[in-house]
Order: structure tokens, then C-alpha cells, then sequence
């Protein structure tokens, strides 16, 4: 006994402390989301694993807060270890249309091109990746497929196989449309060619194929759209289940109408609108017209990148600005991105219905 107490501490104890813990973005207690692993008790001294729904999760030090701190006001405990692993929540829409190994598929899409839309993608990707998630990016961009460039790759691997594999870089799997046509090959394509081309990009790709080794599939496959709300967006909402959208402006005030457009684009194909980001904001094109977008539509505001002359110089070179200078202020703004992003995706497939129906796989030519 210690100051009248019992000393013996149980995993009943530690699982009824850690029930009053609330998961700050999903407002449900760590035990009944099923977060609590690996309970170990030993001589007062009480360790146990969270297991997170992202590895990119905003709150995490939080979370570990607040449950040391309810662990270790039970008598007679000692010492308190919180391990933390994570789990991504699937989108599990996804699984039930496509046989893909992929979770989450996150489109990032302007109302019009010049605002840096795909070097947000890549840092998005990559910063995730940074964080310890399984990503993909998807080149979709018809006009102008630039993210093998953005990315340090030429050309995807040889195919195996059925399927192509796609090239890797930064711990990121690459595939682009532009991978499909000879280099300098115009791309005109609309309609059943177009939908076909990105059917084949889905279906067609070995993305983190469990088969050979690489995992259970991709946390997150972030897709680069075409600028505009033409035939790619359509295409692509109507081939598989989207868990969100991503709309990248620019600071001026004409960024409003533009936001809009592609805020309702999302909307008409039942995207959920995860937000805006300004993109390219300082002295030469302003700042807040990005903020003002979100607020005026009433969407999240995600960031605000400001225009530096090392992140196009990155991108060019092949090196995102995440990877080419972590320690800037502009990769902190993406890695923060990609948090506000992953939170939001473990919310939206924490409110949809978890039991998934059987998928069906698509052959090529299929309508």
C-alpha cells in the first residue's frame, strides 16, 4: 500500500484512464476508436503503444500529452511510455470499385494554370512520405505532365508483367500520363481516349504491389489534375471515388473566381473540398487572396506559400522544396499542409460507413 492506496496497477486501469482521452480531430475517446496497443505493466512501471490513423498527424504530441498525464495519476504507477505507431484509415469507396491497392486518393486541381499546382502536388507527396506514409503521386495533367521533372525522373521502369511499374524517387512511386506518348508529343486527347488513358493509370499500375514485397498498398495517391474543370476531372470522378479535393490559388484578388470554379467543379462530382492554398504569395502578386477565397466559400484554408525563387529552382532541378531545403520556412508551411491534409482524410473516412462491398476489377476496353 502507498499513502492508502494499492499499488498493483492493471491494464483495466490504464484502459479506463485512457477512455477520458479524446482524439482531438475524430471526438472519440482513444479506447473506443481502438487507438490503445500493447499494454505492459511492470512494477509500477506502465507502457502502451497509440496507434495514430496517420503518421503525418497534427496533434500527436497532444495526444501523448494528455494520456501520460491520465496514466500516471493512477496509484502507484511510476514511470509512463508512450510508443506510437500509425494505421491510415482507408477510403474503403475505393476498394469496392477498383482493385487497387491504393487508400486514399487525394486530387489536386485550380481553376486555371500558372499557380504553381504542381509544385504543391510533389511537396505534398513528398512531405508525407517525410512523415513516414506509403505515397504515390499521379501525373494527370494532359496539358503539361511536369512532375517527372518536379520529381528527378525521365521515364518509368520497364513493364513486367501485366502491369507498368512506376518509377520511384524520394521514397514517392511516380507515374505520368506523359510516360504514355513519346517525349514532345503533343497531348490532344477528350473523351473515351482521354478516360481510357486514366483508367489504364489506375488499373494498369502496379502501385505498391503487396505481391512483390513493397507493403499493403498506398496510404495516399495524390493526383495532379489539369487546370480548368474539363474532361481529366470528369474522367477521373467518374472512374474512382475521390476522398478529396485540393484547390492551389494565387493571392490576387481574381483568385476568388477562380477558387470558385474549381470549388465547384468538386462539388457537382461530390468531391469533398478539403480546401485552398495560396500559392506564390509576397511583394510581387500580394497576399490573402487565397484566405479571403476560403473564407468567402467556406472552405479551409490550408497554407500560404509565398514565392521564392528556391522552390522554382528546386523544381526545376528536380529536388521539391521539402527535400531541397527542409529547414526552410516554405517546406514547414507544406509539411504543415500535409498534416491539415492527413487529418482531414482520417475525419472524412472516420463519417463514412466502414464496410466495404466486394471489388470489382476493371479490364481495359470496359465502359
Amino acid at each position: 500500500m502507498l499513502f492508502g492506496k494499492s499499488t498493483h496497477v492493471t491494464k483495466e486501469m490504464v484502459l479506463a484512464a485512457l477512455s477520458k482521452i479524446q482524439e482531438p480531430e475524430l471526438h472519440r475517446d482513444l479506447v473506443t476508436l481502438n487507438m490503445v496497443k500493447e499494454i505492459e505493466i511492470a512494477e509500477g512501471d506502465v507502457s502502451f503503444t497509440i496507434t495514430l490513423t496517420t503518421p503525418a498527424c497534427p496533434l500527436r504530441n497532444q495526444i501523448e500529452s494528455e494520456a501520460r498525464a491520465a496514466v500516471a495519476k493512477l496509484p502507484g504507477v511510476r514511470q509512463v511510455t508512450v510508443k506510437f505507431d500509425a494505421q491510415v484509415r482507408a477510403d474503403h469507396r475505393i476498394g469496392a470499385k477498383l482493385n487497387v491497392p491504393i487508400k486514399n486518393i487525394i486530387a489536386v486541381g485550380s481553376g486555371k494554370g500558372g499557380v504553381g499546382k504542381t509544385t504543391v502536388s510533389v511537396n505534398l507527396a513528398v512531405a508525407l512520405g517525410q512523415m513516414g506514409a506509403k505515397v504515390g503521386i499521379l501525373d494527370a495533367d494532359i496539358y503539361g505532365p511536369n512532375v517527372p521533372m518536379m520529381m528527378g525522373v525521365s521515364e518509368m521502369p520497364p513493364v513486367v508483367g501485366e502491369k507498368m511499374t512506376p518509377a520511384t524517387a524520394y521514397g514517392i512511386e511516380v507515374m505520368s500520363i506523359g510516360f504514355l506518348v513519346p517525349e514532345g508529343e503533343a497531348l490532344v486527347w477528350r473523351g473515351p481516349m482521354l478516360h481510357s488513358a486514366i483508367r489504364q493509370l489506375f488499373t494498369d499500375v502496379a502501385w505498391s504491389d503487396p505481391s512483390a514485397g513493397s507493403g499493403q498498398g498506398l496510404d495516399y495517391l495524390i493526383v495532379d489534375l489539369p487546370p480548368g474543370t474539363g474532361d481529366a476531372q470528369l474522367s477521373l470522378a467518374q472512374l474512382v471515388p475521390l476522398t478529396g479535393g485540393i484547390i492551389v490559388t494565387t493571392p490576387q484578388a481574381v483568385s476568388l473566381a477562380d477558387a470558385r470554379r474549381g470549388i465547384t467543379a468538386f462539388q457537382r462530382l461530390e468531391v469533398p473540398v478539403m480546401g485552398i492554398i495560396e500559392n506564390m504569395a509576397g511583394e510581387v502578386f500580394g497576399e490573402g487572396g487565397g484566405e479571403h477565397a476560403a473564407e468567402a466559400l467556406g472552405v479551409p484554408f490550408l497554407g500560404r506559400v509565398c514565392l521564392e525563387p528556391s522552390i522554382r529552382q528546386g523544381g526545376d532541378a528536380g529536388e521539391p522544396a521539402v527535400v531541397a531545403q527542409p529547414d526552410s520556412e516554405q517546406a514547414a508551411v507544406f509539411r504543415a499542409v500535409a498534416q491539415k491534409v492527413a487529418a482531414q482524410v482520417s475525419v472524412l473516412n472516420a463519417r463514412r460507413p466502414a464496410a466495404p462491398r466486394s471489388p470489382i476489377k476493371l479490364e481495359m476496353g470496359a465502359s
